[in-house]
């Protein structure tokens, strides 16, 4: 999935990088996003892919980004009829871009937090029924942020987890978690969690 690095003139050319929703109200439109380098949005086909998976649980649904890099997901979600997304973000430039394509598409249930995913999550916040997962792959952060995760109060009972992850990556999940889809495509595990009520 990661792109091989743009030489200088094409970096030149090419300030900002694209990409398409491909479902909902923004269905077709071209969203940019900062070239930052690992960034790997996920492709369109696992966008289809996740999206048919969720198409049921997003309309009113709170949905929480974390990794939101371009944010191909939660804006998905977004066109999708999901109620509110919160997108979280470390690199400031990717941040920045990802407000300036929610204000263009006039979208004020898009908010984005420039800060670590730990520091996020080790903060209150609203309980979200629909949460994605997608770290940068070379940073192997799977484990600590599932674990912080399943302790916030940022996950409702019930919710769903999709992680995006290396297909051979042996992934620990909480133990009120249970696999309820999985795709490999290519060298990518899309898997899709839901959290068990508690008793």
């Amino acid at each position: 999935m990661a792109r091989p690095p743009k030489s200088r003139k094409q970096a030149d050319r090419q300030p900002e990088s694209q990409l398409r929703i491909i479902g909902g109200r923004w269905r077709g439109r071209k969203i940019a996003f900062a070239p930052i380098t690992g960034l790997r949005p996920t492709g369109d086909r696992l966008r289809e892919t996740l999206f048919n998976w969720l198409q049921f649980h997003l309309p009113g649904a709170r949905c929480l980004d974390l990794f939101a890099g371009s944010g191909a997901l939660g804006l998905e979600a977004l066109s999708r009829g999901a109620a509110a997304v919160d997108f979280v973000e470390l690199d400031r430039g990717a941040a920045q871009t990802l407000r300036d394509q929610l204000k263009m598409l006039d979208a004020d249930n898009g908010m984005v937090h420039n800060c670590p995913a730990q520091v996020f999550l080790g903060h209150p916040g609203e309980p979200c029924s629909v949460v994605f997962v997608d770290p940068p792959f070379a940073a192997n952060l799977w484990a600590e942020t599932l674990s912080a995760l399943e302790s916030s109060d940022h996950l409702a009972p019930g919710a769903l987890i999709y992680v995006e992850s290396p297909r051979d990556l042996p992934l620990a999940v909480p133990d009120s978690w249970q696999l309820e889809k999985e795709k490999l495509a290519g060298q990518v595990k899309m898997q899709l969690f839901s959290r068990n009520q508690p008793v």
